[in-house]
């Protein structure tokens, strides 16, 4: 059957992109004019939908499953643009059907906002879903972290397949109880870095407060024993498998194990009645080793010859840890952060990241709406400041000028690494995400 919505979304997406607009417009026009476009193009896909949510690192985490099942000889369909509202779904589809509205696919891997994703999986149930953590995030938005668990609960919920659940992350594990239906797996860490990550009520304790017992762990189908400076070794199958990885950053380690027992999980497939054909691991492990960093998120880009990373940072959690995977040490150091609604406008949370680590090298340049309440929070950790400049452009130029010789890196929000991106595609290379 032919639908006039697919042709007036494409035209929407062709002319949105020629003036220069955002992603997710066409998406939003094909939304209202066309209820049923997601759930009836994605109904016919073999392998079905697999959401991937959670607090941090989904943009990532959804690229390794991309590629890992893509080496598996899968054709996935993903919204790699990062627009991980259901708007942003629509308009990727739109992009990738014909004009009868279909997809030549045979899984949807998507990246899903906590809250869209609600309202996603009650139009397309998924049949798999990976829920990654619970952290203090957008309070504007979300409001406690209580409430972040609870709509992950509820897209596991309408899963019909496969859940895979974070066992370190209390409030995620404890999903696995409200559920009856779909099969439950998890990822996890060796207990040696378990105090690299965290949960959000072990970030809030007071130091030296005591720590209630931890209940006995379920096995998880995916656990990460060891991460090194380029190499991580990961168990599965009662066998521990050494990879090498591009991907930078313990978070992103940790993410690939996430990955792994997804792409597993889907992988395994019925190819003759009666005969489970298992997931070739050895093929997983060797594009684990060749993932790059998603846009944004840990991405190296070349300036004057030089390194440039570009480091997202949108919570407590997320700044922590970038500031223990990125060392200080030899690089010029930049800071932009933004409070748009995309960011979330609650920016209290800067107050909950230790910046000491940061003393001896100092920041060389601040930017971002909100770069003044960066420096003040800076200066009650000692830490020395260059330069302050609430406009990007400006500041990251004095920034590349000041720091010709020497390697960068630019902690930023979200649409402050957009902002950035888009200034640097004019002095190097910067993948286009379209």
């Amino acid at each position: 059957m032919f639908y006039f919505s697919i042709p007036l979304g494409k035209f929407v997406r062709r002319v949105s992109r020629l003036r220069g607009g955002g992603s997710a417009l066409p998406g939003l026009v094909v939304e209202k004019i066309d209820p049923g476009f997601m759930r009836r193009t994605l109904s016919t896909l073999p392998h079905g939908v697999a959401v991937v949510s959670g607090t941090n690192g989904k943009t990532t985490t959804t690229k390794m499953v991309v590629e890992l099942l893509e080496s598996q000889g899968l054709k996935v369909f993903t919204n790699r643009t990062g627009s991980n509202f259901t708007r942003g779904v629509a308009a990727a589809l739109l992009g990738e059907v014909d004009w009868r509205g279909r997809l030549d696919a045979d899984v949807a891997v998507l990246e899903l906002d906590e809250a869209h994703a609600v309202h996603f999986v009650n139009q397309v149930p998924p049949r798999y879903s990976l829920l990654l953590n619970v952290l203090r995030d957008q309070l504007d938005r979300f409001g406690e972290i209580d409430k972040t668990a609870q709509l992950l609960q509820h897209i596991a919920s309408k899963t019909t397949g496969t859940v895979v659940l974070n066992r370190e992350d209390p409030r995620v594990a404890r999903i696995a109880e409200s559920l009856t239906g779909p099969d439950v797996l998890y990822f996890g860490l060796d207990d040696s870095l378990l105090s690299t990550f965290p949960n959000d009520d072990e970030l809030r304790a007071a130091p030296g407060s005591p720590v209630p017992p931890a209940p006995p762990k379920p096995h998880a189908d995916v656990v990460l024993r060891r991460v090194g400076a380029a190499d991580a070794d990961f168990e599965y199958d009662g066998v521990t498998a050494t990879t090498e990885m591009k991907l930078r950053g313990v978070y992103n380690i940790f993410n690939a194990a996430a990955a792994l027992t997804l792409a597993r999980a889907i992988a395994v497939r019925d190819s003759v009645p009666g005969k489970t054909v298992l997931a070739d691991n050895d093929g997983l492990m060797k594009a684990l080793s060749q993932v790059a960093p998603a846009f944004g998120r840990g991405e190296s880009l070349v300036v004057d010859g030089l390194p440039l990373d570009l480091v997202l940072v949108k919570n407590p959690s997320g700044f922590r840890l970038g500031l223990k995977s990125f060392p200080a040490a030899g690089y010029a150091t930049m800071i932009a952060i933004n409070d748009n609604y995309a960011d979330g406008r609650d920016m209290s949370w800067l107050w909950d990241v230790e910046f000491d680590t940061l003393r001896t090298e100092g920041v060389d340049q601040l930017s971002g709406s909100r770069a003044y309440d960066m420096a003040l929070r800076l200066q009650y950790d000692d830490v020395a400041i260059g330069a302050v400049d609430t406009e990007i452009a400006p500041a990251l130029a004095a920034f590349i000028r000041g720091a010709r010789d020497k390697p960068k890196r630019i902690f930023c929000t979200y649409t402050a690494m957009l902002a950035i991106r888009r200034e640097l595609s004019k002095i190097t290379t910067v993948e286009v995400v379209s």
